[in-house]
Order: C-alpha cells, then structure tokens, then sequence
C-alpha cells in the first residue's frame, strides 16, 4: 500500500521526488501544484464519460468502464514514469485523493516505485494556498515608474545581484499595458496564477526584504489576491524616473518589431481612454512606420494613469529616485544601497 501524506509532509519532501497529476489535462490546466507533471489516467473525454456512467447507471459499472479504458494504457504508464523518474521515487495526487491516484500509486508500487500520495489530493493543496496567501505579510519594496522605465529589466537585475524578487509579470505571462500580451504565452488562470505566486513566496525568506513591481490589481486576465494587494498598497514604492525620451527607444525597441497589426489591436482596447481622434493618429503612425509618435500617444495616457494613481494612494511611503536609463548596472547598484525611508 502507498504511504499516505499530508500537504506539510508534501511540501517538506517534494523537491527529493517526482510530482504526478492523474487529473484530466482539462483539471490540470485549470489550476495545478506547480512543477507536478500531468499524467492523466484519462483524457477529458473520457472523465467525462465515466462520470456520466456514474451519476446516471451507478458505481460499479463507472469503475468497470474505467479499468477498460486504463487497462490498455499501463504499460505506457510505467514506461514514462521510469523514463521521468530514473530513482523511482514519486508522489501521486487527482483531486480528493481518491480512486485515479490511488489506482495509479498500486500500478508503480506493484514494479518497484516508492509511491506517496497527497491525502486530500489537489483540492487539499488549494486549500492550504489560499489559507496561507490569506495569512502572509511580506516586508515589499515596490519598484514603480511610468511605462518605459525599465522596471521590468531591473527587478530581474535585482534578482541577479542577489536580491529576493516577486515577478509578477512572469508568473502572470502579461506586462500589465494594454500591450501586454504580447509576445506572451497564454495566460494561466486566476487559480493558477494565484498557485504560482504562493509557490514563488514559498522560496523566499520573509524576514527579508522583497521587491516587488507597482501593478495594478488586474494583470490580464488575471488578479493579484486581496491580502497580496493591500500588502503592495502599504508597503514603500521606489518610484523611479528616466528621460523620457529613452522610455520612448525602450517601448519601440519592445514593440515596434511585433507586427502592426498586433500594435493596432492593442490600440484598440484603449480607443476610448485616448479618444477617437487619438486612437486614428496612433493607427495611421503605425501604419506608417512611425513608431516614435504612436508611442508617445500610448505613454500620454499611461502617463496620466500612473501618476492618478499615485495621487490616489496619499498614505504610500514614497522615495523618488533619478536614473539616466541607459546604465541598467548602476542603477541596481543604487537601488540595492537603499536601506529604510
């Protein structure tokens, strides 16, 4: 029999073996334990159809209908486990910790695995996310400035230079703009994406100092969680400041090789924050090629954005920090010097 785990053993033990997802790839997109594989025992038809038989004939012949549809595929099973995981050392976990896992977990127990399965299953796991995201307090630096500044590069510069960052762009697969997306994967859901920001936090050491880029509550299609949110919103920004006319290169450098009609679609959405007249002039400068005077139209309204909603946030412990833009190293170097204000 398979050793049965709770969610604290889990995250105590998981790094030394392999995580398996039996769920459907339709559960498993939806939201899953970050770095788990999916190997699901069915497809998403095929749970589909189990669970009709179950609902609507009865237990038994859903479990008969099961075995006939995994039977033919166990060996394929054990062969890309053993392929995936040469030390034969793995954990198991469906949704509640049911039958798909527990199934699975006797098929590698029976060639030789040592097999644990999550009690709970994933539906424990999201549990105990949102019960700890609900509950965690960070020490956040957020690093602001208007579109173009260069955020993005030195958060990551900040992390090279040893520094705890959370990258909520990344984990989010969107740069936050109306132009965000692109370029991008498809995004994760909200569960997901919420799965990815606790396993970020996981890692870190919360008695440090975390840095963290000025968002707003939406990225895409996605949300950061309240608690997170209010942590953001009361901790000290860094707003930093760059020529304007090198935000300018740095957003047609970023965009200007992306296709116009990609450029002109993320017009689009914010045709009516600019206005009609706007959005034609920032069409017809694309269709010209001329990317300098449609991005100055783009940073006119993200501009006056970003700064509404600085004013907005009065009680915001805010240092204002000039940078020339082009130094990205020496200006880690500064901000790494920061120590309290």
């Amino acid at each position: 029999m398979p050793t049965i785990i709770d969610i604290k053993e889990f995250i105590n033990i998981r790094k030394d073996f392999l995580t398996i997802d039996v769920r459907s790839p339709k559960e498993f997109l939806q939201g899953h334990i970050p770095e788990a594989v999916n190997l699901p025992l069915f497809n998403d038809t095929e749970r589909a159809k189990v669970g009709t038989i179950y609902k609507q004939i009865s237990k038994e012949s859903a479990i008969i209908k099961g075995l006939e549809i995994v039977g033919p595929k166990m060996s394929g099973f054990v062969k890309k486990v053993s392929k995936w995981c040469p030390n034969k050392k793995v954990i198991v976990h469906c949704w509640r910790g049911g039958k798909r896992s527990g199934s699975f977990a006797w098929l590698l127990e029976l060639v030789g695995f040592e097999v644990f399965v999550i009690a709970g299953g994933y539906k424990k796991y999201r549990q105990y996310v949102l019960e700890n995201l609900k509950q965690m307090q960070l020490n956040l630096i957020v690093l602001g400035g208007k579109t173009g500044s260069r955020k993005t590069e030195i958060l990551r510069g900040l992390k090279e230079n040893g520094e705890q960052i959370i990258d909520l762009e990344a984990i989010a697969n969107h740069k936050g703009s109306a132009f965000g997306w692109i370029g991008e994967a498809n995004q994760p859901s909200v569960e997901h994406f919420e799965n990815m920001l606790f396993h970020t936090i996981e890692a870190l050491d919360i008695t440090k100092r975390v840095w963290v880029e000025n968002e707003s509550r939406s990225i895409g299609s996605v949300f950061i969680p309240e608690v997170f949110w209010n942590n953001m919103k009361n901790s000290p920004l860094v707003n930093i400041k760059i020529p304007d006319q090198i935000r300018l290169e740095k957003l047609v450098a970023d965009y200007a090789q992306c296709g116009k009609e990609v450029l002109i679609q993320s017009f689009k959405k914010i045709e009516k924050k600019i206005g009609y007249n706007h959005f034609k002039s920032a069409v017809e400068f694309v269709e010209n090629e001329d990317f300098i005077s449609a991005a100055k139209i783009a940073l006119a309204y993200y501009d006056k954005a970003y700064l509404h909603s600085l004013q907005n946030n009065p009680t915001l412990s805010k240092l204002d920090i000039d940078l020339d833009g082009e130094n990205l190293e020496q200006s880690i170097d500064i901000l790494k010097k920061i120590e309290k204000f």
